[in-house]
């Protein structure tokens, strides 16, 4: 049985509460018009390698094909020990996720629930190539969505305009535009400009004064040194082989004082227009455990860090969207493990709204190779409803963006009931 999850009409307007949400004027190419609203708008991008169990991120208590697949690590119903956080009398949040029960109240969180992309592959790699270049089943893609997003945005384009925190350029930002990665590492892939002496020179020089631009530039400097004096430690650590499924993503225990300067120093710096950050350790075929257990200690930081960076970003968390997706979801059974097998369909979490999308239920008929949550939404109809509404794309440059998917111009929840 299919349920629609809407509590409101349009994700729209749970997006227009938080000041994310545009009116689309057509032009010519790129922007509507470059105007100011549109400068301020940031895009955070944070990807859980190694596929997160998102039927214990969300969870659908009120399917009892839920409980019936799981009877070791299920995450109990509303008000049972160690059970959900209630979200809206169908789903409940993970337990360990809490702290994120603020931002819930206040509106300004959001989960699409079955969602994914089209392509049927399972291997970690692959998939991980179709979600970050944005053309499922198609591996020729030159670069990733993230770089062909900064390309469709208002030069000229400075490499500190898009910030990576990764062991290595990942894939998603990958391509003709310089981008820099804010992670000191033996492995960081491109620098920022002013990491070189005589340009950091130069440009101290020239923005050494008392004016609002040299005050603006000074503390973002500022900002910036902080963060590469601390952000070597507590991420470098966790961190693994660029072999493994989390592709030597750091787990997520050093999250929250990385988001917190993260946080001020977008809030600081108004050039920065896009950021991505990954974490490692959700491949949990083994022990993944319910409400406490391996997930759960996965999830706590990530959930701590999330409200940590909103509240470094301050004002400017408003204008900042910030999307948390991984390459597919797990199996509805557990194996015998007490863990859960590479699946399909997954939960994108937006910082903006509510839970949204079709639910295709979970009993044994309506499972996607008799196995897994069904794919109702495409990733890429998420991302272009959000990306179009904050940068007012034009439909050249969200096909630029997403070459083949078919650009609805329609409400995002009336798009997930279709």
């Amino acid at each position: 049985m299919k349920r629609m999850l809407s509590r409101r009409k349009f994700l729209h307007t749970t997006l227009a509460a938080a000041g994310m949400a545009t009116s689309l004027v057509g032009s010519p190419w790129v922007l509507a018009r470059a105007d100011d609203s549109v400068s301020r708008k940031r895009l955070v991008v944070v990807l859980l390698r190694g596929a997160v169990d998102g039927l214990s991120v969300v969870v659908p208590h009120g399917d009892s094909a839920y409980y019936e697949s799981r009877s070791k690590i299920a995450i109990g119903r509303p008000n049972e020990a160690g059970g959900s956080l209630a979200l809206d009398g169908y789903f409940g949040l993970h337990p360990a996720l809490r702290p994120l029960l603020t931002l819930w109240e206040q509106r300004r969180l959001a989960f699409v629930h079955a969602c994914g992309s089209p392509h049927p592959t399972r291997p970690h790699f692959d998939a991980h190539d179709y979600i970050e270049s944005g053309t499922p089943g198609n591996k020729t893609t030159a670069d990733g969505w993230m770089n062909r997003l900064l390309a469709c945005l208002p030069g000229p384009h400075a490499a500190t305009e898009a910030l990576s925190f990764s062991p290595a350029l990942p894939r998603i930002l990958s391509g003709a535009l310089p981008v820099t990665d804010e992670l000191p590492n033996a492995n960081a892939a491109r620098p920022s400009p002013l990491d070189r002496a005589r340009i950091a020179d130069a440009f101290d020089s020239l923005y050494d004064g008392a004016d609002p631009l040299s005050c603006a530039y000074q503390e973002a400097q500022s900002a910036r040194q902080e963060l590469h004096a601390d952000m070597s430690t507590g991420l470098d650590s966790a961190r693994s082989d660029l072999k493994t499924p989390s592709r030597g993503a750091p787990n997520t225990s050093g999250f929250s004082p990385l988001a917190s300067r993260f946080g001020r120093l977008m809030n600081k710096d108004s050039n920065i227009r896009l950021a991505f950050v990954e974490f490692g350790g959700w491949d949990t075929h083994v022990d993944q455990g319910n409400a406490t257990g391996q997930l759960a200690n996965h999830l706590q930081p990530l959930a701590e860090g999330l409200v940590a960076l909103a509240q470094a970003l301050g004002d400017s968390f408003t204008d900042t969207t910030v999307i948390v997706m991984s390459e597919f979801g797990r199996t509805v059974s557990e194996n015998g493990n007490g863990g859960t097998h590479h699946g399909h369909a997954n939960v994108m979490w937006l910082l903006g709204g509510e839970v949204h999308g079709e639910w295709p239920g979970l009993l044994p008929g309506a499972r996607y190779e008799g196995r897994d949550l069904a794919v109702t939404t495409d990733f890429r109809q998420v991302l272009s409803h959000v990306i179009e509404r904050a940068f007012r794309l034009d439909d050249h440059a969200m096909t630029t963006l997403f070459p083949c998917l078919e650009i609805r111009r329609t409400p995002l929840s009336t798009l997930l009931r279709a």
